[in-house]
């Protein structure tokens, strides 16, 4: 069953009671790979007696996972030499109900053995959960809660002793509102769009207009950071705008060259020209994308949202019945954002009248050439 496959890895290839497989072993070692063989067959063997569930391991959940359209991410890539990486990996061969909470804490202490506990959660434990959640609703592990490391609590603004990158703290409505008017019609109505949806900026980026419907004020993100695919509330504020974008189709915001954001990792960059410009023509240092999703946030607070509902909003619900009613609006979210009350200049914005025919203008003043150099 073992086979050599050139000069690199072996792979395991045959039939077990009927069933065909062909797949690496990950290793060169020829017996590493004898022992992989063995505990396949095993597996294979017990499947085929026992059911699904007793034999499904980490790794083909993952696969499971990411072929149901769930992110990768974490989970499985390759790295610059074509070498697979990630939490499958580490995982390889573990069956996935003989995995512990134990196991996970010692293997987030290997792999992060520096890094904080909001790292951990988004590289290790968040895609985990995805895989396992996955895994559960498909009957082939059980419903289980897993503990998490504690990060600080979303939309509070909790003093620390470190120095603030710009975008960790909320802001007010007025405020963002002197600022993001600064800006050109298309990064102006990407910033606009956080705002007032709490979206984070490389789900907005990313998002399609078939996604998108303005009647039911509601509109659907495929991938979000967790994997999972969850509904959003559309502002009154902002259906003008998305009904004009939407009509050209694909991706909803674009450059001013009516062309669509790169998705960067490092979401929110592909602002940098316009967020400079903007903070030159305002004066205004202490405002990015990611400033939107905290203020959304803290406003909903403010505005005595329950917090199973801003959760939801947010995208920071773990609930899987929630998720079942992804396109389904939810008139308590649709509610709850239409709360937040929109400042007479944004109310006025100019391009508000015309979004699509505005959005390949720039400002009018030497700063906007400038700003076009640069980018």
């Amino acid at each position: 069953m073992v086979q050599r496959k050139g000069v690199g890895n072996f792979y395991l290839r045959g039939t077990v009671r009927g069933k065909g497989i062909f797949e690496s072993t990950g290793t060169s070692d020829p017996e590493a790979a004898e022992t992989l063989r063995i505990q396949t067959e095993a597996r294979l063997l017990n499947q085929s007696i026992f059911g699904r569930q007793s034999t499904i391991t980490f790794l083909e959940a993952t696969e499971a996972f990411v072929a149901a359209g769930g992110s990768a991410r974490f989970l499985f890539e390759l790295n610059a030499d074509g070498q697979p990486k990630g939490l499958a990996v580490h995982l390889r061969g573990r069956l996935l109900h003989t995995i512990k909470q134990s196991d996970i804490d010692k293997l987030a202490g290997q792999l992060y053995p520096t890094a904080g506990p909001k790292t951990r959660l988004r590289q290790l434990y968040a895609p985990f959960r995805a895989v396992w959640n996955h895994a559960a609703r498909q009957g082939w592990a059980e419903v289980r809660t897993w503990e998490v490391p504690k990060a600080k609590l979303k939309g509070t603004n909790t003093p620390s002793g470190s120095s603030r990158r710009v975008g960790n703290a909320p802001t007010s409505y007025e405020h963002a509102a002197a600022f993001v008017t600064a800006m050109s019609p298309a990064p102006s109505m990407v910033m606009t769009a956080l705002f007032f949806t709490g979206m984070r900026p490389i789900e907005l980026i990313a998002l399609e207009a078939d996604d998108v419907d303005v009647a039911k004020r509601w509109l659907v993100i495929r991938r979000s950071k967790t994997g999972e695919p969850r509904g959003v509330p559309i502002h009154d504020f902002l259906a003008p705008m998305f009904e004009s974008l939407c009509k050209r189709g694909g991706k909803v915001f674009r450059t001013h060259k009516g062309e669509p954001y790169p998705i960067l990792e490092n979401a929110g960059g592909q602002l940098n020209s316009a967020i400079a410009g903007a903070r030159r023509r305002s004066g205004i240092k202490d405002i990015s994308p990611y400033t939107a999703r905290h203020t959304v946030s803290t406003q909903l607070v403010v505005n005595g949202v329950h917090p199973y509902v801003k959760d939801q909003i947010l995208g920071h619900a773990v609930a899987d019945m929630s998720r079942r009613y992804t396109n389904v609006p939810q008139q308590p979210l649709i509610d709850a954002i239409n709360g937040i009350a929109v400042p007479e200049i944004w109310a006025n914005v100019e391009w508000l009248a015309a979004p699509l025919v505005w959005s390949g203008k720039l400002v009018n003043s030497q700063e906007a050439r400038r700003d076009r150099k640069r980018s």
